[in-house]
């Protein structure tokens, strides 16, 4: 990453039934709404060339710009199609304030980025990482056998794993649960199944 530069704020456009929201203290709100309540397209958006960053949807498939491709932020280009004005200059903007609680549903436009200097366990299932540090200290409540295989399992070499700190031997011995257990009984199964029915093709 490029040292001494002023990052770029990128500031995500919200929309309520196709219009932009005017209300200054209603967007500011909408703005500084937590990522897990806005389908993690953060309102402020802050990058710097050479960050790291993560698609967060599809893209474009074909070019391989998939939801969960890494990359590294180099430039922003600007979409250079005028915006039409929404109110002349010197004209204030007002909003009809009601006492009563109203719902509303919200549509956001931005872009479909986020830092990766860090990921979930989810978000890191099927990539080859170059270096990676691990913390295998877990949260409290019940602990699926993916939470401990798939970061462990994300380098080619022991060298390029690091353990942040250390944790509890039990948490390198997590069971399958019971569906899981399950589905591997009923593919198990179907293997059997198939190897009878075509055992004699080579």
């Amino acid at each position: 990453m490029e040292m001494g530069l002023s990052p770029i704020v990128c500031i995500a456009q919200d929309y309520i039934q196709g219009k932009t929201v005017d209300d200054s203290r209603l967007r500011q709100a909408i703005l500084e709404l937590p990522d897990n309540k806005t389908e993690h397209l953060p309102g402020y958006l802050p990058l710097v060339p050479g960050v790291p960053v993560l698609l967060t949807e599809n893209v474009a498939i074909e070019l391989g710009l998939s939801n969960g491709t890494r990359g590294i932020f180099r430039q922003l280009v600007y979409d250079e199609s005028p915006e039409d004005e929404l109110l002349p200059e010197n004209v204030a903007k007002a909003a009809k304030i009601n006492k009563k609680t109203t719902k509303l549903t919200i549509k956001r436009k931005a872009l479909p980025l986020i830092p990766a200097y860090s990921m979930t366990t989810h978000k890191s299932q099927g990539q080859t990482l170059g270096k990676i540090i691990v913390d295998l200290v877990m949260p409290p409540g019940p602990l699926e056998v993916a939470s401990v295989y798939v970061p462990l399992s994300r380098v080619k070499r022991l060298d390029d794993l690091l353990i942040i700190r250390p944790f509890e031997f039990a948490t390198l011995q997590v069971k399958p649960s019971t569906a899981q257990i399950a589905e591997l009984k009923r593919l198990d199964k179907i293997a059997q199944n198939t190897r009878k029915r075509f055992q004699f093709i080579v």
